[in-house]
C-alpha cells in the first residue's frame, strides 16, 4: 500500500525539480545585457529665432538593428567612412512640419561617437548627431509637428525622449538642464509611430532679457577669478604707498574715492570689451583670454604685497577689465542669437553683472576700511594676497595646458556662493558695528575730556580770584 504512494511522491518531486531547474538555467545563461533595461534615445532641442537645432543621442546597438549601419566596432577616426550613410538615414527619418503640414528643411551636421550610461543601464556606446531644422519663411518655430522614427520604427521597445535645452524667448538660457516636451514610441495597437506635437508656448523678448539679467549676475557671482581680481585690487586701496611699501592710511574719503574709481574702471573696461566682442561677433580663442585673466589676478596679488602701480589702480583695472569682458562674451557667443536678441541679451547680461558686482563691493567695503586700521592688517593683507596669487598661478598653469589640483580647488570655490555672500554680509555687519562702537567710545572720551576741562575752569578762576 505504501510503495505506490512513495513512487508517486518521487515522481512529483522530480517534475517540480525540473520545473525549477530549467527556468533557472535559462536565467543564468542569459546575456548580461538582458539583465537591465535597454537605453533610450534622447533628442535635445535648442530653439532659435529662425531655426531649431536638435542634438540626437542614439545607442549604436539599436541604431544598427534599425538601420543596418553598424558602428559598434569602428573607431571614432573611422566614423567619416560611415558618415554619408548615417546622414542619409537620419534625414529620411526626421521630418518636422508646420502644424498645417508644410515640410521643414533638415540638415544633418556633426557626428561623433562616445560612451555613456543612463539610469538603470550599463555603459554603452552612442552616436551623437546634430540636426538643424529650418521651417518655411515666416513659420512659427515654437509650434510644429515632429515626425521622428529614427529607431522606433524597427525596435518596437525603443523610446525617444524629446526635451528643450535652450530657448531664449522662454527664458531658458543656461543650457545646463532640459525640460521634457514629449515622448516618441511605437503605438502597438496600430503599429505606427505617431508624430509629436511640439508646443513651446509664447515667447517674449522680456523673458529673454530677465533670463540674461539673472545669468549675468550668476556668472559674476560664480566667476571666482573675476571676483578675486577686483577684490585683490581693492584690498590695498585704503593704504598709502611710500618707499616701495604700503605704509599708513590715506583717510576714509580718499579710500572711498579709490575704491569707486577702481570699480568704475573695471566696469567700463569689461563693458566695452563685452559689447565690442559680442556685437562684432569676433571669434577669439578662449585659452589666451583665460590665461590673461589669471595673469591679471597674479599681478593684482603682487601689488597687494608690494605697490607696483600706486595711484594708478583704476587704469590697471580698466585695462585688465578688457580681458575679463572678452571672457564674458564667450557666454553670449555660445547661444547663437539673432542681432535683436543679442542686443537685448547684452544689456541684460551686463546689467546683471554690474548689479551683483555693486552688491559685492558694498558688502566688502566696510571690511576693507576696518581691515586697514587693524594692527593685523599687514599679516591679513599679505596672507590674502599669497592665497590669491597661489590660485592665480594654478589657473595660469591650467589654462596653458597643465591641469592641477590648485586650479580645480579654486574653480570649486565658485560653487559656494551662498556661503560667500553670508560671510561677506556677516563681515560687513561686524565691521559696521566695530566702527560705530569705536566712534561712540571716542565720542564718549571726548565728552569726558570736555566736561573735565569745564569742571577745572571754575576752580582755576576761583584760585585766580583768591590770589
Amino acid at each position: 500500500m505504501t510503495r505506490p504512494r512513495n513512487w508517486l511522491t518521487t515522481a512529483l518531486r522530480l517534475v517540480a525539480g525540473i520545473a525549477i531547474a530549467v527556468p533557472a538555467a535559462l536565467l543564468l545563461g542569459a546575456s548580461p545585457a538582458a539583465a537591465h533595461p535597454m537605453p533610450h534615445s534622447v533628442v535635445q532641442l535648442d530653439v532659435y529665432k529662425d531655426s531649431v537645432t536638435a542634438r540626437l543621442e542614439l545607442p549604436v546597438g539599436d541604431l544598427a538593428t534599425a538601420s543596418g549601419i553598424d558602428l559598434s566596432t569602428i573607431e571614432s577616426t573611422a566614423l567619416p567612412t560611415k558618415a554619408e550613410a548615417v546622414r542619409t538615414y537620419l534625414a529620411q527619418h526626421i521630418r518636422p512640419t508646420t502644424l498645417k503640414g508644410e515640410a521643414w528643411q533638415v540638415s544633418i551636421g556633426a557626428l561623433s561617437l562616445g560612451r555613456t550610461q543612463q539610469t538603470s543601464t550599463g555603459p554603452y556606446r552612442e552616436l551623437v548627431a546634430k540636426a538643424v531644422l529650418t521651417p518655411p519663411a515666416s513659420a512659427d518655430v515654437r509650434h510644429f509637428t515632429l515626425n521622428y522614427d529614427v529607431i522606433v520604427h524597427q525596435v518596437v521597445t525603443h523610446v525617444t525622449l524629446v526635451s528643450v535645452r535652450q530657448d531664449w524667448a522662454a527664458g531658458r538660457v543656461h543650457g545646463d538642464g532640459a525640460t521634457q516636451v514629449g515622448t516618441i514610441r511605437l503605438d502597438v495597437r496600430h503599429m505606427k509611430v505617431p508624430p509629436l506635437t511640439v508646443d513651446l508656448g509664447k515667447g517674449s523678448a522680456w523673458r529673454g532679457f530677465v533670463a540674461m539679467l539673472e545669468l549675468g549676475g550668476e556668472h559674476i557671482l560664480t566667476g571666482t577669478d573675476h571676483l578675486l581680481f577686483l577684490l585683490i585690487l581693492l584690498l590695498p586701496a585704503p593704504l598709502r604707498a611710500a618707499g616701495g611699501r604700503w605704509r599708513g592710511l590715506v583717510g576714509a574719503r580718499a579710500a572711498l574715492g579709490r575704491i569707486g574709481r577702481i570699480t568704475l574702471a573695471f566696469t567700463a573696461g569689461h563693458s566695452v570689451a563685452l559689447a565690442a566682442t559680442a556685437l562684432g561677433q569676433l571669434e577669439i580663442p578662449g585659452w589666451p583670454v583665460e590665461a590673461f585673466i589669471a595673469a591679471s589676478i597674479l599681478v593684482g596679488a603682487i601689488h597687494a604685497i608690494r605697490p607696483l602701480f600706486p595711484g594708478r589702480e583704476a587704469v590697471v583695472a580698466g585695462v585688465f577689465g578688457l580681458g575679463h569682458g572678452m571672457a564674458f562674451s564667450f557666454v553670449l557667443a555660445e547661444m547663437h542669437l539673432s542681432t535683436g536678441q543679442l542686443v537685448t541679451s547684452l544689456l541684460g547680461f551686463n546689467l546683471g553683472i554690474e548689479l551683483v558686482q555693486l552688491l559685492l563691493v558694498c558688502l566688502a567695503l566696510p571690511s576693507l576700511l576696518v581691515l586697514a586700521r587693524l594692527r593685523l592688517q599687514p599679516a591679513l593683507r599679505v596672507g590674502g594676497a599669497l592665497l590669491t596669487g597661489t590660485a592665480a598661478l594654478g589657473w595660469l598653469a591650467d589654462r596653458l595646458g597643465a591641469p592641477n589640483p590648485v586650479a580645480r580647488a579654486a574653480d570649486s570655490a565658485g560653487s559656494h556662493t551662498t556661503l560667500m555672500l553670508a560671510a561677506l554680509a556677516l563681515a560687513a555687519v561686524l565691521a559696521v558695528g566695530w566702527t560705530l562702537a569705536t566712534r561712540r567710545r571716542a565720542s564718549s572720551e571726548q565728552g569726558d575730556g570736555v566736561r573735565l576741562r569745564a569742571r577745572s575752569r571754575p576752580e582755576a578762576e576761583t584760585e585766580a580770584a583768591a590770589g
